[in-house]
């Protein structure tokens, strides 16, 4: 494993502004068909220039939606990506899988791992290599096990602060999993596993410290779901805790990740309060061709939508490691 240490974030000279409440001119969104009828949102981006660079599959976070992160796509697209976006199942405009409109429930995390399966599939014969995997948060989680269950083989893998384990109480995961059991047993499993905030559909008060230090990208969230309230989702269901848990155990399992032969880049930061930064290093140190880059004071959860400096370094660090992991094919 090759790690950069945590440091302050540097400025990136060259940064490109590049709106980010208006989907940009080349994108395309449209619906994704999955083997069983369901169907995703997608956004795609041609790719600038003649020869492409390769293309990038990107998968939010729980909750998540392909707009907040329209910044970072249209900037991989202008760096000659094709650029892939696309919801999960039960999200955003991907139709709902609880008892309401706003919970975000599953019943395995399988059914994701076998979603990204079949749009792997379909994906890689429809763009050029090198083909690259980048997720965020759930999405990263989601990302690694479909790489350990063999469902998918990317030429390189970014993981933007991924869900490789849960921040919480410092308790034995088979503790906290099992208490996450009780609960789907003791009441309705697709109930809300939190409190989202005193008026429904209002983002919580103080949750901007948990996501980003910088307040404007942070508001783009509240300004799409006001335009588009298909993308509103609150806290998860107690079956989706359970499951999480369920799934990061098999992460945790000797051999698990040890048989990736995957170049993978996990970025992550120890100011994380949301997912477990140590299972982030410890992942980056398991993988054969992991590689860490850490973050401390400087970064929240949502990294790519953090302040400049922070943002910019970030994107510096994926670039590079793309050009070393993944280069363009000549």
């Amino acid at each position: 494993m090759t790690q950069i240490s945590e440091t302050q974030a540097r400025p990136e000279a060259d940064a490109v502004a590049i709106g980010r409440r208006a989907i940009p001119p080349a994108a395309r969104e449209s619906r994704w068909s999955l083997s069983d009828g369901h169907e995703l949102r997608r956004i795609d981006w041609p790719g600038a220039g003649e020869t492409p660079r390769g293309s990038i599959l990107f998968l939010p976070g729980r909750g998540d939606f392909y707009e907040k992160y329209l910044e970072s796509l249209e900037q991989w697209h202008r760096a000659g990506w094709r650029v892939t976006g696309a919801d999960w199942r039960g999200q955003a405009g991907s139709g709902r899988l609880g008892g309401d409109d706003v919970t975000g429930h599953i019943e395995d995390f399988s059914i994701w791992t076998a979603d990204l399966a079949h749009m792997w599939d379909e994906w890689c014969k429809e763009v050029p290599g090198p083909h690259v995997l980048i997720g965020h948060s759930m999405g990263g989680h989601l990302i690694m096990r479909a790489m350990v269950d063999g469902l998918v083989t990317p030429d390189a893998a970014v993981l933007s602060a991924p869900m490789l384990g849960m921040n919480g109480p410092p308790l034995p995961l088979p503790l906290l999993h099992g208490v996450a059991e009780m609960m789907t047993r003791i009441g309705d499993p697709m109930r809300q596993a939190w409190k989202w905030s005193e008026k429904p559909g209002e983002l919580p008060n103080g949750r901007a410290g948990l996501l980003t230090h910088d307040a404007e990208r942070y508001s783009d969230e509240a300004w799409w779901r006001a335009e588009r309230p298909e993308l509103d989702m609150g806290p998860a269901s107690w079956r989706w805790v359970e499951r999480a848990y369920a799934s990061w155990r098999v992460l945790e399992e000797p051999g698990a990740l040890e048989k990736v032969d995957v170049p993978v880049l996990i970025v992550s930061t120890s100011n994380d309060k949301l997912v477990s930064h140590p299972a982030n290093v410890r992942a980056a140190q398991r993988l054969a061709r992991g590689k860490l880059v850490a973050f401390g004071d400087e970064a929240y959860h949502e990294i790519l939508r953090e302040v400049d400096a922070v943002r910019d370094r970030m994107m510096d660090e994926i670039a590079t490691f793309l050009d070393e992991a993944a280069p363009a094919h000549t």
